[in-house]
């Protein structure tokens, strides 16, 4: 299985050297000038050099440290601060129609979910990975055929739950498992195992009541199959006893963090003796978007919609706004907790009615929680790179992806400053983000 390990103090030494072979010179492109936080947690490079060529970091570095091939091209960037492009590790892109402020199961196509990868790496994201809800071969397809100008896409195929208990919206529900026997449970592993699933995601959540739980008879089997198999399980989770059994089974990680009550010192116990045990905290949202907010959504989110989103701000009580800040802050302070405990913290926006926009939503929460913003920085970029898989994508360094974003202001400052978007580049290409909102305005 996998194991969560991080360089910091080796990372910059590592990266101001460049591969084995040097780059092209009538192909290199040189940027010079940024600020760059390399996305290790540690590592900011005030005056940067990186070199990239056929859509991999050369060699980066301070600007006294990196040689300049001689004809390459030279970008500017002074002023500027780079990240690596976010990775999103729980999302359920597919259902939306956004033009249409639609959700169902029949936008499930290819155009559909390109829109929404195009969605994200508008938003300056690299990669998503759908948990559970991913009926058909057509997810398995786009995972296979990367989109130009678009985010890599991860699957877990279908998740697991007690039938008919999988995802809460109705027009998810069908995309879930629904078992009631070790042998089934066991058996649609086998088959998520053929199809060779990023993940297997499990539901063990009741619904507040409403519907019946994944229970440990089940789900202990089942953890166990995909481990033999070689899957990780990740599990939807909201009560803090449910969390303490999933470790105790083996789960690699959690969508969501505990929402029912503060976690306690029997659940940091045991997360010390799993200590590649991940959560992608998912943080609620804590009311009222300001205008500025509103503003900045309407770029890639049809009119109507944001004025849909405007009114039901304006309509919250303040009863509402005081329970969705209670709601909040419960799940804060475990984020905290966990992360101060040195459990590793990855990240996910659980987009699904809202595609690219959110990710920026979860970076603010994730501060506002009390996590910093470098420390956030690393989790929404090296940190779920590794929980994925994708070795290379979550930091600057040579012989990793070109896949950055370039900002007019520091996030260090200002973790808003991530929507300060200046442009996006993926696998070493600009994403066109003019062309793309110019489509988005001009849809119905």
């Amino acid at each position: 299985m996998r194991s969560l390990t991080f360089s910091t103090g080796l990372l910059l030494a590592v990266s101001a050297c460049a591969p084995d072979a040097p780059p092209d010179p009538s192909t290199a492109v040189v940027f010079e000038g940024a600020r760059l936080i390399v996305g290790d947690g540690a590592t900011v490079i005030e005056d940067s050099v990186f070199v990239l060529d056929d859509g991999v970091f050369q060699a980066v570095g301070p600007s006294d440290a990196v040689p300049v091939p001689d004809g390459a091209e030279r970008v500017d960037l002074a002023g500027k601060t780079v990240i690596p492009a976010l990775v999103d590790g729980h999302s359920h892109i597919g259902y939306a129609d956004v033009a249409a402020s639609m959700m169902s199961a029949d936008n499930l196509t290819r155009e559909n979910y390109v829109d929404h990868l195009r969605r994200y790496a508008y938003y300056g994201v690299a990669a998503t990975r759908n948990l559970g809800t991913d009926p058909g071969d057509l997810p398995f397809e786009l995972r296979s055929e990367p989109v130009p100008g678009a985010a890599l896409f991860l699957t877990a195929g279908r998740g697991i739950a007690k039938p008919n208990a999988g995802p809460n919206a109705a027009y998810y529900r069908p995309s879930a498992y629904g078992v009631t026997t070790e042998e089934e449970a066991r058996a649609v592993i086998r088959e998520l195992a053929e199809r060779e699933v990023d993940v297997v995601k499990l539901w063990v959540d009741d619904r507040n009541g409403t519907v019946d739980k994944l229970t440990p008879d089940l789900y202990r089997p089942a953890i166990d199959e995909a481990h033999a198999l070689g899957l990780e399980v990740v599990a939807h989770v909201y009560y803090l006893a449910d969390a303490k059994e999933l470790v105790r089974a083996g789960v690699d990680g959690f969508a969501h963090g505990v929402r029912d009550q503060d976690i306690d010192d029997e659940l940091i116990g045991l997360l010390r003796e799993r200590p590649d045990v991940y959560f992608i905290p998912n943080l609620p949202s804590r009311g009222v978007a300001p205008e500025a907010d509103l503003a900045w959504i309407a770029e890639t989110v049809p009119e109507a919609e944001v004025e849909r989103m405007r009114a039901a701000a304006a309509e919250r009580t303040p009863e509402a706004i005081a329970r969705a800040d209670e709601f909040f802050a419960v799940q804060a302070r475990n984020l905290v907790r966990l992360h101060d405990e040195g459990v590793p913290i990855a990240f996910g926006s659980d987009a699904g009615t809202s595609i690219g926009w959110t990710v920026h939503e979860e970076l603010a929460d994730m501060v506002a929680a009390g996590m910093t913003p470098h420390d956030v920085i690393r989790a929404a970029t090296s940190t779920t790179a590794e929980v994925l898989g994708l070795e290379q994508l979550g930091v600057a360094a040579a012989g990793k992806s070109a896949d950055f974003v370039v900002l007019d202001a520091n996030p260090l400052d200002d973790i808003g400053n991530t929507r300060r978007i200046s442009s996006v580049f993926l696998r070493g290409a600009e994403v066109d983000r003019e062309a793309l909102r110019a489509s988005w305005e001009g849809s119905p």
